[in-house]
């Protein structure tokens, strides 16, 4: 089976020019099929400020209102991807950038109401994975930003880390799939002030141990959460790493243990 790499790429990196034209190029590097998710949080909540709108975030989710999902279309759709398909073209890399309502590539519903309303945020339902192998095999380079639609007319923000995860789940029927999660970070991490503090390999129980005790809070709960799911779905390898070890030998390695 042909093996795909999945990068999935958040936080500071996408906001800082010198980190992400740095991941780009070791990116560009990786042989076979590949594709890129990339998140874009911090740049809409900058946007969003700048527009005098307040972001709201419960366990490291958005609370997206009809002006947020607005802003966050825009930056992630508009300004994020297409600068980073543009500088991926530059380096040899023919990458088309997608929402989920391109090719209906991810469809989603809106998340009910329970204990907290996320307003237009997207559960994603259903992966078009003929239309992203369509695409792999005749070379070209997936971009997907965070964004689905309902098939109603509606886009959704959705989780990136969500996104990697879901297209990796739906792609492991096709290829032999490596989903990397990289951020600032080396790895999931015992102390958050200490880099050196890598966790090195994490299962299920450890993970809820870990949260429990509040070692594992924020952004890095649903990166564990989708993680977790997409090793029980097939994916053969799932890293959490920093932006410059994409090759994937260093970080934490998700356990299905």
């Amino acid at each position: 089976m042909e093996k795909l790499t999945l990068i999935k790429v958040g936080g500071k990196i996408v906001e800082e020019e010198s980190t992400l034209n740095s991941l780009l190029s070791d990116f560009s590097k990786i042989e076979g099929a590949k594709a890129l998710v990339h998140g874009g949080g911090r740049l809409a909540t900058g946007m969003a400020e700048q527009l005098g709108v307040e972001s709201r975030m419960v366990d490291g989710r958005r609370i997206t209102d009809r002006e947020t999902l607005r802003i966050v279309t825009m930056v992630y759709a508009g300004l994020v991807n297409k600068n980073v398909v543009a500088r991926l073209q530059s380096l040899g890399v023919n990458a088309i950038g997608l929402t989920g309502a391109d090719m209906n590539v991810m469809r989603s519903e809106k998340r009910p109401v329970k204990t907290v309303d996320y307003g237009f945020v997207g559960d994603v339902k259903e992966v078009n994975a003929e239309a992203l192998d369509l695409l792999l095999k005749n070379g070209y380079v997936p971009v997907l930003s965070p964004l689905t639609h309902d098939r109603m007319g509606n886009l959704l923000n959705t989780n990136a880390d969500t996104i990697a995860g879901e297209a990796a789940k739906a792609l492991a029927a096709l290829f032999d799939v490596t989903l990397i999660f990289c951020f600032e970070k080396s790895g999931v991490l015992l102390d958050e002030q200490d880099d050196d503090s890598v966790i090195p390999q994490i299962n299920r129980k450890m993970f809820e141990e870990y949260k429990h005790n509040g070692i594992i809070q924020g952004g890095m709960i649903p990166k564990l959460e989708n993680s977790f799911q997409a090793i029980e779905a097939g994916v053969r390898q799932v890293v959490i790493t920093k932006a410059s070890e994409i090759n994937g030998n260093r970080g934490t390695v998700i356990s299905n243990g």
